[in-house]
């Protein structure tokens, strides 16, 4: 008997073990979303048997007459994982914070023999129309769409902004899905040999790199990336910013020295860090009133 209960309390010792130890290596986004859920859930999209999501946030006190300005984030995984969770806190802070509507959004992910990369594209772009053709109904100023992004999620974002000639067919192509402006996080911006994705895109990989289409007439940028990213390269980020200063557009890149990939997800001040500079460039360029 001794010895059963003896065993009892080893397995009992170790689970409780694993629980803290898989508690503690939660970042800082992850402990964050077992208390965040969102306030509303709309369908924009029914494709391939899927119906894909937009997940809302609402600021206190929003109304359906409102025209709040939107804050709308596009979570990473390789194109291949992870869901709109991942990106809830940015959603919930922005919308308390800033009294913005947060929209976190569901995409096809990419896996062999099924969704490309190019089918993300297109989904991302298709869920800036959706809430631009609703926004009276969301109560989202259709002129004052903030379209964001971390890492995959980054280059979906960008690509918002940047590749008019991949859209779904089903698309309403008269409303524009050009973002007001953008918040790229430790985005995938060259899918380059250098950068990343070239291999899960295939050859028709600098379609969708965006160093690589970057012009006149894009929206106010603000990149926040790691100067140690060795998942998509700082050197990437840099190249974006430059060749969109030399076209004219208004471009702000903050490196984190040192910074790995995903490195403001991780801790609470860094977060914050970067919820603070992303607010501010918002509030600098009028987007935030």
């Amino acid at each position: 008997m001794k010895t059963v209960i003896y065993l009892f309390l080893v397995v009992l010792s170790t689970h409780n073990a694993f629980s803290q130890t898989k508690k503690r290596s939660l970042d800082y986004i992850g402990q964050r979303l077992q208390s965040i859920e969102p306030d509303r859930t709309i369908i924009y999209k029914e494709i391939d048997d899927r119906k894909l999501e937009l997940r809302l946030f609402l600021p206190d006190g929003w109304k359906k007459t409102d025209k709040r300005p939107c804050f709308h984030i596009i979570h990473g995984g390789g194109w291949t994982g992870m869901d709109p969770s991942r990106m809830y806190p940015f959603a919930r802070d922005l919308a308390n914070r800033h009294g913005m509507v947060g929209v976190a959004v569901q995409y096809r992910l990419h896996k062999r023999g099924g969704p490309t990369v190019f089918d993300c594209v297109k989904d991302a772009r298709s869920s800036v129309r959706y809430v631009r053709s609703y926004a009276k109904e969301l109560g989202i100023d259709p002129d004052r769409i903030v379209v964001s992004g971390g890492s995959a999620g980054g280059h979906l974002a960008a690509a918002t902004a940047l590749f008019d000639e991949v859209n779904e067919d089903s698309d309403d192509l008269s409303v524009s899905c050009m973002p007001n402006a953008l918040v790229l996080l430790f985005p995938v911006i060259d899918t380059s040999e250098k950068g990343y994705g070239q291999k899960k895109i295939g050859e028709r990989w600098k379609e969708l790199s965006p160093v690589d289409h970057v012009k006149p007439g894009l929206p106010p940028t603000i990149t926040l990336h790691g100067t140690g990213d060795n998942v998509t390269p700082y050197a990437g980020a840099k190249l974006f910013h430059e060749r969109m200063l030399a076209a004219g557009n208004r471009s702000v890149l903050v490196p984190n020295d040192g910074g790995a990939h995903g490195y403001l997800m991780r801790k609470e001040d860094l977060y914050n860090e970067a919820i603070t500079k992303a607010g501010d460039f918002l509030l600098e360029i009028g987007l935030l009133k």
